[in-house]
């Protein structure tokens, strides 16, 4: 760009200097605007890369927070649904999306810190050097225009004297010409012209040493420090394109080393896809949902041709059960209604699970008496670090006293107690769905009922009466000593697919409620939905949100706006049902 051998030489530098002066200042000027070009388009680039690691930083915030909020809540509902395979590969997905957030973050702080930090620190520095290299340009050139006015001041007045001393000289001739005029006058103008003469040789004298000097300082200015200036303004110019060139090398570099992490987590997240497997997702909800209940056996022929047969006691219920059989009934309502089309019960159901299918119910036992287990590990825990430190102060009664412990010992060994006397109760149960106790008698029936009704103050005894009849239909079998009679009307309310209710009128929820249990409906604050069924006094309220989902919510979560029209008909329903 300014090599030696293109240096600024001007031709003129050997000619008048008001040929060439002012040619160098054309030069710096020119170089000035150029340098100042070159830091704008350096602060340009910086801001680039600040705006390039800006964008690199509010994009890791969005894929965290996407990764967060599909995340499963703790101890939800939810966090249940993540043991098939399909949603435990979106669950790596999402953790490996988090990953690849944080590639992002990196690349925005090497960035930051090798280039957006350098570069501006860099951006200091250069303007330092160039403000120091056109203040010695400005320099040079204002000496070299000093000497320049010192020449033409010596040049004048080498130019006035000689005038000057001219005309002494002719002033001599002539009074030496003219015989009038005195000999006195004569050497007087004598006397005046050699002075003027030796003023003129003087002034000329001067005149050479300032050329002289002059050209030795042009020579110089032109050869040796312009060219120098000029070369260090070649130099720092270089070095800002090399910077340059050196940044964006950078910040390709800093993209391609997060390129092997990258890929590794987009190989994990295809890894996590590739284990997804459709059978063993299907085996895990069969599993979770088998009931346990044998098919139904065939349904016996009735035949209506003989009048005979055809008799009312025939086809009541109760005398089908005395004869122990069970005939299907259809159309109205029946209580031999197959298990596996029957609704869940809604509000809490019996300590012993018995409302659920043999399957279900042994998978509820069993987590039950885990949980016991837990609870009773936690208390013994807590009794021997008790137990402990009544130890210590028995040995060093300055730091406590022993007794003061032995009331909350009490409290845990009765609490044990307790505990473990459920995990006999729930155990028991669990053998009796898994096989391992003999079919119960009547006897061994009546005995676990009164068992029941001492420990426990709601206990559904009915369940336990059922039993599973040899053609696959549930049915009850009664007790020989006592009967338990059920209302029609319940037990169909219950268990009988019916048409959806009608909407009474609708409801906004006050607050999120989180639908755990079964018969409970999950609903978020501000969230409008339509109300099935009023409060009857329990402090729950049926409502809907659509064909598939209903269920009970807490009255008090929900500020109710019933329809007058449809709560009349609605009250009138139920009063034809009645």
């Amino acid at each position: 760009m300014f090599s030696p051998s293109r240096r600024f030489v001007f031709p003129g530098a050997l000619s008048p200097p008001y040929l060439c002066c002012s040619k160098p200042k054309d030069q710096f000027d020119n170089l000035e605007k150029h340098t100042q070009w070159g830091i704008d388009v350096l602060e340009k680039y910086i801001k680039f890369v600040k705006e390039r690691t800006e964008i690199e930083l509010s994009y890791a915030k969005q894929l965290r927070n996407l990764s967060k909020k599909y995340q499963p809540k703790k101890n939800s509902k939810e966090e249940e649904e993540y043991r098939y395979t399909s949603t435990k590969a979106f669950l790596a997905t999402l953790n490996e999306m988090n990953d690849y957030a944080g590639q992002h973050e990196v690349i925005s702080e090497n960035m930051t810190s090798l280039i957006t930090g350098e570069l501006t620190r860099y951006v200091q520095e250069l303007k330092q050097e160039r403000k120091s290299h056109f203040h010695d340009g400005r320099k040079a050139q204002q000496h070299i225009e000093t000497c320049w006015k010192q020449l033409e001041a010596s040049k004048r007045r080498f130019e006035r004297d000689c005038k000057e001393a001219d005309r002494a000289q002719q002033y001599f001739e002539k009074m030496d010409a003219d015989i009038n005029v005195t000999k006195a006058d004569v050497e007087k103008a004598r006397q005046q012209a050699q002075l003027r003469h030796q003023m003129a040789e003087d002034s000329k004298a001067e005149y050479c040493s300032t050329l002289q000097k002059f050209n030795s300082e042009q020579h110089d200015h032109y050869y040796t420090h312009i060219p120098n200036i000029f070369q260090k303004i070649q130099e720092m110019e270089e070095r800002r394109i090399v910077r340059i060139g050196e940044s964006m090398k950078t910040f390709a570099e800093v993209d391609r080393q997060v390129i092997p992490i990258i890929g590794k987590c987009l190989d994990e997240i295809t890894k996590a896809a590739e284990s997804i497997d459709h059978k063993n997702d299907s085996q895990m909800v069969i599993e979770a949902f088998k009931s346990g209940f044998e098919p139904p056996g065939d349904v016996d022929f009735e035949d209506f041709t003989q009048p005979m047969k055809r008799t009312v006691s025939e086809s009541s219920l109760s005398n089908s059960r005395g004869d122990g059989k069970s005939e299907p009934k259809f159309g109205g309502k029946s209580k031999g209604k197959l298990w596996p089309f029957i609704k869940k019960n809604k509000g809490a159901g019996p300590e012993d699970f018995s409302n659920l299918p043999p399957e279900q119910r042994r998978k509820k036992l069993q987590q039950k008496v885990d949980e016991l287990n837990k609870d009773i590990q936690k208390e013994m825990d807590q009794r021997d670090a008790l137990t402990k430190m009544k130890d210590v102060y028995i040995k060093n009664p300055q730091m406590g006293d022993p007794a003061s412990v032995d009331h909350r010992l009490a409290e845990l060994g009765q609490n044990i107690e307790k505990l473990r006397l459920e995990v006999q109760k729930f155990e028991g149960w669990l053998a009796e769905v898994e096989g391992r106790l003999p079919m119960r008698t009547e006897q061994a029936r009546r005995q676990s009922g009164l068992y029941e009704a001492q420990n426990t103050s709601a206990v559904n005894s009915c369940a336990q009466d059922r039993e599973s009849s040899p053609d696959g239909s549930y049915t009850e079998e009664q007790s020989q000593e006592t009967e338990m009679k059920v209302p029609a009307t319940d037990f169909d309310d219950e268990f009988d697919d019916e048409e959806p209710l009608p909407t009474i009128g609708t409801c906004k929820a006050l607050y999120t409620f989180e639908g755990q249990n079964e018969g409970t409906i999950s609903v978020a604050e501000g969230e409008m939905l339509y109300v099935i069924e009023e409060d009857k006094g329990d402090g729950w309220t049926r409502i809907r949100r659509n064909e598939d989902e209903e269920g009970y919510v807490p009255t008090s979560y929900v500020e109710v706006y019933l329809d007058k029209n449809a709560k009349d008909v609605y009250k009138s329903l139920q009063k034809i049902s009645e």
